[in-house]
C-alpha cells in the first residue's frame, strides 16, 4: 500500500476510495484516516504479504475445513432437481417419449422423429470473480481488504468442493487479469488460491473496472451454475448491467468486503490521504461535522450498493476485516440453507 504523504500530527493512512461527488469524495478518501483499535476478531485469515504464501494458505484451508465443512453439501445453488436443462445427445422418438422435447432440426434433416435428451445437473460449476484492484491494498483491523477477499475465495472453494464439482476464477487488479479454468480437485482448488495470493499488486494510479470483468465473466456463454463477485464495490454502481445479465443464467452470490474505517472516521486531527487507484491526495481536518457527515455519506453508499445488488437478484454478503468473517460466512450459509428448506 502506497504511504500518505507527510502531514502535521497526528498522521493517517492511504485510503482507496472513489469519488462521488465532494462530500463522498472527501468520505471515501477519509475512511482509512488512521489506524483505530478493531474489535475483538475471533478468527482473521492468515497475512499473505510476509513471504510464507503457503503456510498463510495451509492455515487458511485448516481454518475453512474445520469450521465451514458440511455446511453446504447436498444443496446446489440455483440448480433443481428434475431430468435437468443442458441439451444432450438426440435420440430416435418412443412412444412415451415428451413431444415437447422433439428435435425438430434432426427429424427434418433425417426423416425421423428424433427427441433432444438432456443433461441432468448433477455437478456444480462455479465461477469467481476476485477484485484484487488498489482499493483492496487496504485495511486497518486484523488483515488488509485484499487478505479478506482470498479468504472469501477459499471459503466459496471449500464449500463447493467434491462430488464433481468445479470452480474458475477470473482474477483482475486493474492492470492485469488472469483467468483460471473451471476444474475439480483439492490440487486445483489449492493452486487456484496460490495464484490469488501471490497476483501482485496493481501500481498507484491504476483504476479497477468491475463491469468489465463480469462481462468477461459473462462472455463467452458458461454451463449454469454459481457465479460469485468478490469486492468492496466502491465508486458508483456500474457494474449493475453486467450483474443483472449474469444473474440470468446463474445462482449469484455477492461477497462485500469492507474495513471500519470505509463505515465511520475518528477525529484525529489533520491528515493527509492519498487514493491509490487516482494517485490523489488531500488533506482534510477531521472535524465533528466532518465525521458526521462522513459516515452519513458512507451509509448512503452501502444501501445504494445493497439495493443494486437486490434489483441484480444476487444473495449479498458482507465481510468485515474487524469482524469473525468465518462466523459470518456460517450464519449466511446456515440462513440461505433454511431458506432453501422453507424453514
Amino acid at each position: 500500500m502506497t504511504a500518505p504523504a507527510p502531514a502535521p500530527p497526528p498522521g493517517g493512512a492511504a485510503h482507496p476510495g472513489q469519488q462521488q461527488g465532494h462530500l463522498e469524495d472527501v468520505a471515501r478518501e477519509a475512511s482509512a484516516a488512521t489506524r483505530m483499535p478493531a474489535r475483538h476478531v475471533a478468527t482473521a485469515p492468515p497475512s499473505l504479504r510476509d513471504g510464507r504464501v503457503e503456510a498463510a494458505l495451509r492455515a487458511l484451508e485448516l481454518t475453512v475445513r474445520g469450521r465451514l465443512d458440511g455446511l453446504l453439501q447436498g444443496n446446489h445453488l440455483g440448480l433443481v432437481p428434475g431430468p435437468g436443462s443442458e441439451p444432450g445427445e438426440a435420440r430416435v422418438y418412443q412412444p412415451g417419449d415428451d413431444v415437447r422435447r422433439m428435435d425438430w432440426a434432426v427429424t427434418a434433416r433425417t426423416t425421423l422423429p428424433h427427441v433432444r435428451q438432456t443433461v441432468a445437473d448433477r455437478e456444480l460449476e462455479t465461477w469467481v470473480v476476485l477484485d484484487l484492484s488498489p482499493s483492496l491494498d487496504f485495511g486497518t483491523a486484523a488483515c488488509e481488504k485484499r487478505d479478506l477477499a482470498v479468504a472469501a475465495l477459499a471459503a466459496v472453494t471449500y464449500l463447493t468442493a467434491g462430488g464433481g464439482n468445479r470452480i474458475g476464477a477470473l482474477i483482475f487488479t486493474g492492470e492485469v487479469t488472469t483467468r483460471i479454468p473451471a476444474r475439480g480437485g483439492v490440487m486445483h482448488a489449492r493452486g487456484m488460491l496460490r495464484r490469488a495470493a501471490v497476483t501482485p499488486r496493481a501500481p498507484v494510479g491504476t483504476r479497477g473496472d468491475l463491469a468489465a470483468a463480469v462481462e468477461g465473466l459473462r462472455r463467452p456463454p458458461r454451463r449454469r451454475g454459481l457465479a460469485v463477485v468478490i469486492s468492496d464495490f466502491l465508486g458508483e454502481p456500474e457494474w449493475e448491467r453486467a450483474m443483472r445479465a449474469l444473474s440470468g443464467r446463474h445462482e449469484l452470490l455477492a461477497i462485500e468486503v469492507l474495513d471500519p474505517r470505509e463505515l465511520e472516521l475518528p477525529e484525529v486531527g489533520t491528515v493527509v490521504l492519498a487514493d491509490p487507484e487516482t494517485g490523489r491526495q488531500r488533506e482534510v481536518v477531521t472535524t465533528p461535522l466532518l465525521c458526521r457527515e462522513f459516515a452519513a455519506a458512507a451509509s448512503a453508499h452501502r444501501d445504494r450498493v445493497a439495493a443494486a445488488l437486490r434489483r441484480c437478484g444476487a444473495a449479498h454478503l458482507r465481510l468485515r476485516t474487524d469482524s469473525d468473517w468465518v462466523a459470518d460466512v456460517v450464519r449466511f450459509v446456515l440462513a440461505r440453507k433454511r431458506a432453501w428448506s422453507g424453514g
